[in-house]
């Protein structure tokens, strides 16, 4: 331990330098994008900020789930262009080959270069980045658990709990990384399945299914629900299903797994749909069936911080917990486990801790989206929310059968579905399948938050020809004045 001297004539004062060196003004427990986000956030307000992680920077988020996986759905949508469609294009092979493993390298080199980046705005920002586990002593103190056994306290007058998820197990179908997968093992296995069985018909599990699918891979998604992406629009989740069938994925919904039997070679599935037992027989299975919070482990209970039920931090529209001082952000939360809405979870509580008038968020109107083939993207109430809130909706839909560029692309399934109030003209909602309609969030998730009318994107000029044409016509539909239609 060394040691500082502070000079106070005529007396020479020792002190300890880590009293100096581990006391923070903000100090943040989670490395992922609401984590490194509200680090960012806090050093820029001139706060000496701390980050801690017990993995890496950028979190799931840029190192095994969001920025990696849309790697892999760039390759695979090559895979599928050369396997499926090269005779529309012109081209074709007598020995197509497509090497996986380089797909996978790919991804990695992509998500590196990413969280090189984040460490690189952490020596920009001047933040202090600590490799461990932390745990709660006191309200504002945190031990930090190296690898190597070492452990450091550490000091915070605020401190920012960002400890993101972790997919959740099923009974009797315990992950081994090799026939029963998480979606982190099955994100980096360098080889295919020749049969695969997806557990879930989220977000992870329709996108690994178009992953895998567009290489030929034998995939079935067997879903508890009566349809995948079951918070999606109903209409959405029905022309999904078309399309991955056409693309020979099968789809089993309102099925439940009963039992995993492991064999010497792959494994048994006994499934259950309705009253019926089929036995689906797989190399592999994905468990994709949710997240639960990352919050065992913290000590929170020391502190008296409130959890829900199932573990998640409970916070107000500011991201503080209970206790002064102690705040969270992100999938922890439970709010909506999303990296985009962690980050604007991080930016407002920086704000709050920094005494500024916060804009309160609004979980429903958040834009989600599904990089499946076609891609969904939505936000807001859905048709069937609507009817049963007794809102008095009209609603317009335009295919992209209709839209020039997607025909261009080779694209042209799915549709833009716009809901607004019909006395207003508020937009209250959007549900899009088709191509590349994630890109198309932001303008109509800008009109949403700024209150402008379904009549100002209708009268909002798009660039001809564009995918985005599809929303200025869905528009025109609703007020009546179709176009293309």
């Amino acid at each position: 331990m060394g040691y500082c001297f502070v000079s106070i004539i005529p007396l020479i004062h020792v002190v300890k330098c880590e009293e100096f060196m581990n006391k923070y003004d903000v100090m943040v427990i989670g490395a992922g994008p609401g984590g490194y986000v509200a680090a960012i956030r806090a050093a820029q307000s001139g706060k000496k900020t701390a980050i801690v992680d017990r993995e890496w920077l950028g979190g799931t988020c840029l190192n095994v789930g969001c920025i990696p996986s849309k790697a892999l759905l760039k390759n695979a949508e090559v895979a599928r262009l050369l396997r499926e469609r090269g005779r529309d294009f012109g081209f074709g092979f007598e020995n197509l080959s497509l090497d996986y493993g380089s797909a996978l390298k790919r991804s990695r080199q992509v998500s590196d270069r990413l969280t090189k980046g984040i460490s690189y705005l952490m020596k920009k920002n001047n933040i202090e980045f600590i490799h461990g586990h932390a745990e709660f002593l006191e309200k504002d103190s945190i031990r930090v658990q190296a690898k190597d056994g070492t452990s450091h306290d550490y000091k915070a007058s605020d401190i920012i709990i960002a400890t993101g998820s972790t997919a959740i197990n099923l009974p009797g179908m315990e992950p081994d990384g090799d026939t029963i997968l998480t979606f982190r093992d099955a994100i980096l296995q360098d080889k295919l399945p020749g049969r695969v069985v997806i557990i879930g018909g989220g977000a992870i599990g329709v996108e690994f299914a178009t992953i895998w699918g567009s290489y030929g891979v034998d995939v079935t998604i067997v879903e508890m629900l009566p349809r995948i992406l079951p918070l999606e629009d109903e209409e959405v989740s029905k022309e999904l299903t078309r399309a991955l069938t056409r693309e020979g994925i099968h789809v089993l919904t309102d099925a439940r797994v009963e039992k995993v039997v492991k064999k010497a070679v792959g494994l048994d599935i006994q499934v259950r749909i309705g009253d019926d037992d089929q036995t689906l027989t797989s190399d592999q299975i994905l468990v994709a069936v949710g997240f639960q919070p990352n919050s065992n482990g913290l000590n929170l209970e020391v502190i008296e911080v409130e959890t829900s039920p199932k573990g998640h931090v409970l916070v107000d529209d500011r991201m503080s917990t209970n206790v002064t001082g102690v705040w969270a952000i992100g999938d922890v939360t439970g709010k909506l486990l999303l990296a985009h809405v962690a980050s604007a979870q991080a930016m407002l509580c920086v704000d709050a801790i920094n005494g500024k008038e916060i804009d309160r968020l609004d979980y429903r109107m958040m834009p989600r989206a599904t990089y499946s083939h076609p891609q969904v993207a939505s936000f807001g109430f859905t048709e069937r929310q609507s009817i049963e809130a007794g809102m008095d909706v009209k609603i317009g839909k335009f295919p992209f059968q209709a839209n020039g560029k997607s025909l261009g692309m080779g694209e042209s399934n799915g549709f833009v579905k716009i809901l607004t109030e019909r006395n207003s003209g508020r937009i209250i909602g959007v549900h899009m399948i088709g191509p590349d309609v994630s890109e198309l969030l932001p303008e109509l998730t800008l009109a949403q938050r700024n209150s402008l009318t379904v009549t100002a994107v209708m009268k909002n000029i798009h660039a001809h020809p564009t995918l985005g044409e599809a929303i200025q016509e869905t528009a025109h539909l609703i007020e009546g004045l179709p176009v293309h239609l």
